[in-house]
Protein backbone atom coordinates (compact mmCIF):
# COMPACT_ATOMS: atom_id res chain seq x y z
CA UNK A 1 0.00 0.00 0.00
CA UNK A 2 1.21 3.35 -0.97
CA UNK A 3 2.25 5.61 1.99
CA UNK A 4 0.11 8.22 2.75
CA UNK A 5 1.63 11.65 2.07
CA UNK A 6 1.98 14.48 4.87
CA UNK A 7 0.39 17.66 3.62
CA UNK A 8 1.66 20.97 5.34
CA UNK A 9 0.02 23.51 5.16
CA UNK A 10 1.35 26.67 3.42
CA UNK A 11 0.07 30.16 4.11
CA UNK A 12 -0.23 32.75 1.26
CA UNK A 13 1.72 35.72 0.65
CA UNK A 14 0.50 38.73 2.39
CA UNK A 15 -0.68 41.17 -0.24
CA UNK A 16 1.39 43.98 -0.40
CA UNK A 17 -0.58 47.11 0.88
CA UNK A 18 -1.93 49.50 -1.75
CA UNK A 19 0.29 52.42 -2.67
CA UNK A 20 -1.58 55.81 -3.42
CA UNK A 21 -0.14 58.33 -5.64
CA UNK A 22 0.32 61.79 -4.38
CA UNK A 23 -0.36 64.44 -6.80
CA UNK A 24 3.08 67.25 -6.48
CA UNK A 25 1.90 70.73 -5.62
CA UNK A 26 -1.91 69.44 -5.61
CA UNK A 27 -3.12 70.14 -2.50
CA UNK A 28 -6.40 68.17 -2.23
CA UNK A 29 -8.28 66.04 -4.84
CA UNK A 30 -12.31 65.50 -4.43
CA UNK A 31 -14.23 63.15 -6.80
CA UNK A 32 -18.07 64.06 -7.39
CA UNK A 33 -20.01 61.10 -7.92
CA UNK A 34 -23.48 59.85 -8.62
CA UNK A 35 -25.58 56.42 -8.29
CA UNK A 36 -27.28 57.30 -11.87
CA UNK A 37 -27.09 59.81 -14.97
CA UNK A 38 -28.91 62.46 -15.57
CA UNK A 39 -29.17 63.97 -11.96
CA UNK A 40 -26.50 67.15 -12.60
CA UNK A 41 -23.37 65.29 -11.06
CA UNK A 42 -21.02 67.41 -14.40
CA UNK A 43 -22.76 70.73 -13.58
CA UNK A 44 -22.15 70.42 -9.49
CA UNK A 45 -18.89 69.44 -9.98
CA UNK A 46 -17.90 72.47 -12.24
CA UNK A 47 -20.09 74.86 -9.89
CA UNK A 48 -18.03 73.76 -7.30
CA UNK A 49 -14.88 74.43 -9.30
CA UNK A 50 -16.34 77.43 -10.62
CA UNK A 51 -17.17 78.50 -7.13
CA UNK A 52 -13.51 77.89 -5.47
CA UNK A 53 -12.02 79.34 -8.00
CA UNK A 54 -13.97 82.88 -7.46
CA UNK A 55 -12.84 82.76 -4.56
CA UNK A 56 -9.50 83.02 -4.94
CA UNK A 57 -8.02 79.27 -4.80
CA UNK A 58 -5.78 77.90 -7.70
CA UNK A 59 -8.63 75.05 -9.15
CA UNK A 60 -8.54 72.32 -11.78
CA UNK A 61 -11.61 70.37 -12.98
CA UNK A 62 -10.84 66.72 -14.35
CA UNK A 63 -13.56 64.85 -16.51
CA UNK A 64 -13.28 61.57 -15.62
CA UNK A 65 -16.52 60.37 -17.05
CA UNK A 66 -15.03 58.57 -20.35
CA UNK A 67 -18.08 57.82 -22.13
CA UNK A 68 -20.01 60.66 -21.51
CA UNK A 69 -17.71 63.94 -20.88
CA UNK A 70 -20.09 66.96 -19.96
CA UNK A 71 -17.17 69.24 -19.11
CA UNK A 72 -16.49 70.71 -22.70
CA UNK A 73 -19.86 71.56 -23.49
CA UNK A 74 -20.28 73.15 -19.86
CA UNK A 75 -17.28 75.38 -20.88
CA UNK A 76 -17.59 75.89 -24.27
CA UNK A 77 -15.13 73.89 -25.16
CA UNK A 78 -16.37 71.63 -27.54
CA UNK A 79 -15.54 72.55 -30.97
CA UNK A 80 -11.55 73.33 -29.68
CA UNK A 81 -8.38 72.04 -31.15
CA UNK A 82 -6.48 69.12 -28.79
CA UNK A 83 -4.82 70.75 -25.88
CA UNK A 84 -1.15 71.46 -26.54
CA UNK A 85 1.50 69.36 -25.54
CA UNK A 86 4.60 71.13 -23.52
CA UNK A 87 7.85 69.67 -22.46
CA UNK A 88 8.55 70.10 -19.17
CA UNK A 89 11.65 68.48 -17.32
CA UNK A 90 11.91 66.05 -20.26
CA UNK A 91 8.44 65.00 -19.95
CA UNK A 92 5.52 65.35 -22.82
CA UNK A 93 3.02 67.13 -20.54
CA UNK A 94 -0.32 68.13 -22.03
CA UNK A 95 -1.72 72.06 -21.25
CA UNK A 96 -5.26 71.98 -19.70
CA UNK A 97 -7.87 74.61 -20.86
CA UNK A 98 -8.49 77.46 -19.34
CA UNK A 99 -11.84 78.98 -18.16
CA UNK A 100 -12.83 81.59 -15.27
CA UNK A 101 -9.26 80.68 -13.66
CA UNK A 102 -9.52 76.94 -13.62
CA UNK A 103 -7.64 74.08 -15.52
CA UNK A 104 -9.78 72.35 -17.49
CA UNK A 105 -8.83 68.53 -18.56
CA UNK A 106 -11.12 66.05 -20.44
CA UNK A 107 -11.07 62.94 -22.86
CA UNK A 108 -13.82 64.88 -25.22
CA UNK A 109 -10.76 67.22 -25.89
CA UNK A 110 -9.33 63.77 -27.85
CA UNK A 111 -12.25 62.88 -29.74
CA UNK A 112 -15.07 64.23 -31.64
CA UNK A 113 -18.62 64.91 -29.46
CA UNK A 114 -20.16 62.71 -32.10
CA UNK A 115 -17.45 59.76 -31.82
CA UNK A 116 -18.21 56.76 -29.16
CA UNK A 117 -15.00 55.74 -26.97
CA UNK A 118 -14.80 52.07 -27.31
CA UNK A 119 -12.03 51.31 -24.18
CA UNK A 120 -12.36 47.97 -21.95
CA UNK A 121 -11.35 48.49 -18.21
CA UNK A 122 -7.95 48.28 -18.74
CA UNK A 123 -7.38 50.90 -21.32
CA UNK A 124 -9.69 53.04 -19.70
CA UNK A 125 -7.81 52.75 -16.65
CA UNK A 126 -4.91 53.39 -18.10
CA UNK A 127 -5.97 56.25 -19.81
CA UNK A 128 -7.40 57.79 -17.18
CA UNK A 129 -3.94 57.85 -15.31
CA UNK A 130 -1.85 59.35 -18.29
CA UNK A 131 -4.44 62.68 -18.37
CA UNK A 132 -4.24 62.75 -14.82
CA UNK A 133 -0.35 62.39 -14.06
CA UNK A 134 0.29 64.13 -17.73
CA UNK A 135 -1.46 67.25 -17.25
CA UNK A 136 0.42 70.04 -16.81
CA UNK A 137 -1.60 71.35 -13.72
CA UNK A 138 0.54 73.47 -11.74
CA UNK A 139 0.20 74.21 -7.95
CA UNK A 140 -3.63 73.47 -7.12
CA UNK A 141 -5.14 74.20 -4.17
CA UNK A 142 -7.99 71.79 -5.41
CA UNK A 143 -8.57 68.96 -8.12
CA UNK A 144 -12.18 68.35 -8.58
CA UNK A 145 -12.45 65.19 -10.03
CA UNK A 146 -16.28 64.29 -12.38
CA UNK A 147 -17.19 60.68 -12.25
CA UNK A 148 -19.26 58.41 -14.32
CA UNK A 149 -22.40 57.30 -12.85
CA UNK A 150 -22.15 54.40 -10.91
CA UNK A 151 -19.33 51.91 -8.98
CA UNK A 152 -17.35 51.00 -12.22
CA UNK A 153 -13.73 50.75 -13.21
CA UNK A 154 -13.18 54.56 -13.23
CA UNK A 155 -13.74 54.98 -9.26
CA UNK A 156 -11.82 52.19 -8.48
CA UNK A 157 -8.78 53.05 -10.43
CA UNK A 158 -9.13 56.61 -8.58
CA UNK A 159 -9.66 55.15 -5.23
CA UNK A 160 -6.60 52.18 -6.03
CA UNK A 161 -3.90 54.85 -7.38
CA UNK A 162 -4.52 58.48 -6.23
CA UNK A 163 -4.61 59.99 -2.78
CA UNK A 164 -8.27 61.28 -2.75
CA UNK A 165 -9.12 63.88 0.18
CA UNK A 166 -12.77 63.12 -0.18
CA UNK A 167 -15.71 62.64 -2.40
CA UNK A 168 -19.51 64.73 -2.65
CA UNK A 169 -22.45 62.49 -3.59
CA UNK A 170 -25.32 64.18 -6.21
CA UNK A 171 -28.78 62.66 -5.96
CA UNK A 172 -32.08 64.23 -6.73
CA UNK A 173 -34.81 64.53 -4.01
CA UNK A 174 -37.25 61.73 -5.41
CA UNK A 175 -36.66 58.55 -3.20
CA UNK A 176 -36.68 56.15 -6.41
CA UNK A 177 -32.58 57.32 -6.64
CA UNK A 178 -31.81 56.33 -3.55
CA UNK A 179 -30.93 52.83 -3.88
CA UNK A 180 -28.37 53.80 -6.19
CA UNK A 181 -26.69 56.50 -4.32
CA UNK A 182 -26.32 53.85 -1.34
CA UNK A 183 -23.98 51.66 -3.73
CA UNK A 184 -22.08 54.62 -4.46
CA UNK A 185 -21.41 55.40 -0.46
CA UNK A 186 -21.08 51.80 1.15
CA UNK A 187 -18.39 52.01 -2.23
CA UNK A 188 -16.42 54.77 -0.68
CA UNK A 189 -16.78 53.30 2.93
CA UNK A 190 -14.57 50.41 1.64
CA UNK A 191 -11.86 49.65 4.27
CA UNK A 192 -9.19 48.70 1.48
CA UNK A 193 -9.99 51.87 -0.80
CA UNK A 194 -11.88 53.91 0.79
CA UNK A 195 -12.57 57.65 1.17
CA UNK A 196 -14.32 60.21 3.52
CA UNK A 197 -18.29 61.17 2.01
CA UNK A 198 -17.52 64.89 2.57
CA UNK A 199 -21.29 64.90 2.31
CA UNK A 200 -24.77 65.19 0.08
CA UNK A 201 -25.36 67.85 -2.71
CA UNK A 202 -29.40 67.68 -3.53
CA UNK A 203 -29.44 68.95 -6.98
CA UNK A 204 -33.03 69.87 -8.79
CA UNK A 205 -34.62 69.96 -5.37
CA UNK A 206 -36.94 72.41 -6.67
CA UNK A 207 -37.82 74.68 -9.91
CA UNK A 208 -38.17 78.79 -9.42
CA UNK A 209 -39.91 80.11 -12.78
CA UNK A 210 -37.32 83.47 -13.53
CA UNK A 211 -40.26 85.85 -13.56
CA UNK A 212 -41.51 84.33 -10.09
CA UNK A 213 -38.79 84.23 -7.91
CA UNK A 214 -40.78 83.66 -4.82
CA UNK A 215 -42.81 80.39 -5.99
CA UNK A 216 -41.26 76.82 -5.96
CA UNK A 217 -42.61 73.71 -7.44
CA UNK A 218 -41.40 70.52 -6.34
CA UNK A 219 -41.31 68.73 -9.59
CA UNK A 220 -39.01 65.67 -8.46
CA UNK A 221 -40.33 65.05 -5.16
CA UNK A 222 -39.26 66.34 -1.79
CA UNK A 223 -36.46 65.17 0.85
CA UNK A 224 -34.06 62.24 -0.76
CA UNK A 225 -31.34 64.20 0.01
CA UNK A 226 -32.20 65.19 3.56
CA UNK A 227 -33.52 60.93 4.01
CA UNK A 228 -30.27 59.84 2.64
CA UNK A 229 -28.32 62.39 5.04
CA UNK A 230 -29.97 61.32 7.82
CA UNK A 231 -29.50 57.87 7.06
CA UNK A 232 -26.05 57.22 6.72
CA UNK A 233 -24.84 60.45 9.10
CA UNK A 234 -23.47 62.37 6.49
CA UNK A 235 -24.13 66.23 5.67
CA UNK A 236 -26.21 67.42 3.67
CA UNK A 237 -24.22 69.82 2.04
CA UNK A 238 -26.95 72.07 0.13
CA UNK A 239 -30.13 71.77 -1.91
CA UNK A 240 -29.19 73.41 -5.12
CA UNK A 241 -32.74 74.86 -7.26
CA UNK A 242 -32.95 74.76 -11.00
CA UNK A 243 -35.03 77.24 -13.59
CA UNK A 244 -34.88 77.99 -17.50
CA UNK A 245 -32.19 80.29 -17.42
CA UNK A 246 -29.97 77.95 -15.35
CA UNK A 247 -30.61 74.99 -18.20
CA UNK A 248 -29.77 77.22 -20.82
CA UNK A 249 -26.61 78.55 -19.39
CA UNK A 250 -25.00 74.78 -19.14
CA UNK A 251 -26.72 74.14 -22.37
CA UNK A 252 -24.74 76.94 -24.34
CA UNK A 253 -21.55 76.74 -22.22
CA UNK A 254 -21.72 79.46 -20.43
CA UNK A 255 -21.47 77.89 -16.45
CA UNK A 256 -20.71 81.31 -15.35
CA UNK A 257 -24.18 83.39 -15.75
CA UNK A 258 -25.82 80.25 -13.03
CA UNK A 259 -24.12 82.20 -10.39
CA UNK A 260 -25.74 85.51 -11.20
CA UNK A 261 -28.77 83.38 -9.49
CA UNK A 262 -28.56 84.08 -5.85
CA UNK A 263 -30.44 80.87 -4.99
CA UNK A 264 -27.82 78.62 -6.90
CA UNK A 265 -24.61 80.92 -5.44
CA UNK A 266 -25.60 80.86 -2.24
CA UNK A 267 -26.36 77.05 -2.39
CA UNK A 268 -22.77 76.49 -4.02
CA UNK A 269 -21.05 78.68 -1.13
CA UNK A 270 -22.71 76.54 0.95
CA UNK A 271 -21.04 73.73 -0.42
CA UNK A 272 -17.41 75.22 -0.32
CA UNK A 273 -17.44 76.64 2.94
CA UNK A 274 -18.02 73.19 4.10
CA UNK A 275 -15.59 71.16 1.89
CA UNK A 276 -12.89 73.16 2.27
CA UNK A 277 -10.11 71.91 4.09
Amino acid sequence: MEQEKNYRYVPKEKHNPIVKNKLPNVKNMFMVASGKGGVGKSTVAAGLALSLALEGYSVGLMDADIYGPSIPTLFDLENFDRPEIIEQNGRNMIEPYNRFGIKIMSIGFFFDSHQAVIWRGPMLSNGLKQMINDTNWGKLDYLIIDTPPGTGDVHITLLQDFEISGAIVVTTPQHVALSDVQKVIKMFGDKQIGIPVLGIVENMSWFIPSPHPEEKYYLFGKGGGDLLAKTFNIPLLAQIPINEKICTACDEGKLNEIMKDEAVRLAFQSIFLQVTL
